[in-house]
């Protein structure tokens, strides 16, 4: 990772290094090493005052290896090599996901056909996206609107089972069996209602209809992996593991990154964490919640003693709401009118 050699000499420009968020990495795996495998807790790495020469504690959790830490990051700041986020997804990208999914070539599901494959963001002679059918577009747009709005990490919704939704007459309930950050319980369900026909692109109620309605699947994982010929596993396997294999992060995301293509979107500033982003900017931008709400509502603690909110609020690596000219201009075109209370102007 580090610009420099174990004997002080400066590495060439062409050899390849690890960014910074890798040696925490490494320092990480260092720190449970000692600490869990060696026994060695994680205590400071000093001396004994008892025995003279004899070193106790963690050797990763030292001021050596704190110092090295901290002049690594230096050098990569001034470097250039910056840790970037994932860019936030926003509503309108996620309509125009929804537009181009929901076209009559897209959207049509086919009888499986046999034969050779198509490469990976390739397009026939007549110009439609063939990487995907119409059981994975709607996979997609199920799991893209429950990430988006519930801000969601990608395993979490990967992992929901149909036993999580409990359906009411104008929308439906989402608890999860699990969190990152609420591993001893109290989960908080996710009341889910049916949003107007504007949008429809946002509508997680819709999206899961769709999908149950497409996949047929009413026990075990809610999102499993797709086979080729845009295929469940549900609906060719006979065995009953079927229901037990979930999608995976990485397949995922590769098929997000594809959808992106479809649209004209460079997909490598975004990630599975764009849509926990983007949900929680829509959230207070569009819909103008306030901070303790989307707290509430996205499991996170309330405390703004380390303003973890904010990293999700803001990024330089996101795109602008307005431009920089147009604060203060008095011309300035007004906003899309808002659905729900009817106003336009940008002041509201």
């Amino acid at each position: 990772c580090d610009s420099i050699n174990i004997d002080g000499t400066t590495k060439p420009s062409t050899q390849e290094r690890g960014s910074y968020g890798h040696a925490q990495k490494m320092r990480a795996a260092a720190t449970y090493s000692f600490g869990q495998l060696q026994c060695l807790g994680n205590l400071p790495w000093h001396e004994s005052e008892l025995k003279s020469g004899q070193m106790l504690g963690n050797p990763s959790v030292s001021m050596e290896v704190s110092g090295f830490m901290c002049s690594l990051k230096r050098r990569k700041v001034q470097a250039g090599e910056v840790a970037v986020s994932a860019r936030a997804i926003t509503s309108l990208i996620l309509k125009r996901l929804y537009h181009f999914n929901h076209l009559p070539e897209n959207w049509e599901i086919h009888a499986y056909q046999p034969g050779g494959r198509q490469p990976l963001g390739g397009a026939d002679s007549s110009g439609s996206a063939r990487w995907a059918g119409g059981r994975v577009r709607r996979f997609l747009h199920a799991a893209y609107t429950i990430a988006f709005l519930c801000m969601l990490r990608s395993d979490e919704v990967l992992k929901i089972q149909s036993h999580d939704l409990h359906l009411f007459s104008n929308g439906m309930v989402l608890t999860l069996p699990f969190r990152k950050t609420h591993q001893n319980g109290d989960i908080k369900p996710f009341w889910l209602y049916v949003m107007p026909a504007s949008e429809a692109h946002l509508c997680p109620v819709r999206g899961i209809a769709d999908w149950i309605s497409a996949s047929g699947i009413t026990t075990g994982y809610l999102f499993r992996k797709i086979a080729s010929g845009d295929r469940s596993f549900f609906t060719y396997m006979t065995k009953p593991v079927s229901k037990f294999i979930s999608q995976t992060s990485e397949r995922f995301l590769e098929l997000f990154r594809n959808n992106l293509l479809d649209i004209g979107v460079d997909p490598s500033s975004y990630g599975t964490h764009s849509f926990r982003r983007g949900g929680c900017q829509y959230l207070h931008i569009e819909r103008r919640w306030p901070l303790r709400r989307i707290c509430e509502w996205g499991g996170w603690s309330a405390e703004f003693t380390n303003m973890t909110i904010v990293k999700y609020l803001i990024s330089h690596n996101d795109d602008p709401t307005e431009p920089r000219e147009e604060f203060f201009n008095p011309d300035r075109r007004p906003t899309v009118k808002c659905p729900h209370c009817g106003r336009s102007c940008s002041c509201t």
